[in-house]
């Protein structure tokens, strides 16, 4: 089964991550599969008709989404209709996991369950929730959308990490891990995998990199934040975090 595995953006810190929970999975980078070439995604589709694809492709950068609103609709939206459709033509009994983000709510109180309703806070998080629909309202037989919220398990890339902004974090090798237990299960519909602890931003940057500075939301200056954007679920037991 797992060489009819499909992972996008698998140069990407999640992508990583399940390449080497999945080792035999087709994981070609941008330059072999452009998600936002529509023709180039139906062939690929079309000649490798993987059973499962795991969709990890995407820009996550909130100041770049928020400044290049376009190229972030092109890959974060454009891209994920690109695979969905192909699916749909060519290969529609695939099991389609879509990764998407705790941030798609307004992060106004947290633990968020499957059925809360969303309300993004940026860009960024707008293309995300865009993508979820394109799953979820699409003629895909088996589907699965995934919630949550990882970094890599490296250094902090900053001097500094908020106080004052939360999450139910995983690190990315905690996530594949979980993500891999899900699809053994077929599991289909919105899930939340997350961490048992909610814990803040520099909490979190400390485990890997103890020199690393606090600092408040309010020295902050860009686009809006998800706050809180600890998750719950009320489909799956939340995974603990490896330190």
């Amino acid at each position: 089964m797992a060489s009819r595995v499909l992972i996008t953006g698998s140069t990407g810190k999640l992508g990583n991550a399940l390449v080497r929970i999945f080792p035999d999975a087709l994981a070609p980078p941008h330059r072999e599969l452009d998600v936002a070439d529509k023709e180039a995604v139906l062939d690929y589709i079309g000649e490798k008709k993987p059973k499962i694809i795991i969709h990890c492709a995407a820009l996550t950068g909130i100041r770049e989404c928020e400044d290049n609103k376009e190229n972030a609709w092109v890959v974060n939206v454009g891209g994920t209709e690109n695979l969905v459709k192909a699916c749909e033509s060519v290969a529609n009994d695939c099991y389609f996991v879509y990764v998407s983000t705790a941030c798609v709510f307004s992060g106004d109180r947290g633990n968020y369950v499957e059925t809360d309703v969303p309300c993004p806070k940026n860009y960024y998080s707008l293309t995300k929730l865009l993508g979820e629909f394109v799953v979820k309202y699409s003629a895909l037989k088996n589907w699965l959308i995934v919630r949550t919220n990882f970094v890599a398990r490296e250094r902090w890339p900053y001097a500094k990490a908020f106080v004052d902004r939360y999450g139910t974090y995983l690190f990315a090798d905690d996530l594949a891990k979980g993500i891999k237990k899900v699809i053994d299960k077929d599991v289909t519909g919105v899930l939340h995998v997350c961490g048992k602890d909610k814990i803040s931003m520099f909490e979190l940057a400390r485990i890997t990199t103890p020199e690393v500075k606090p600092m408040c939301l309010a020295d902050y200056d860009g686009p809006p934040l998800t706050v809180d954007m600890s998750l719950t679920s009320t489909r799956l037991e939340p995974f603990k975090i490896t330190r």
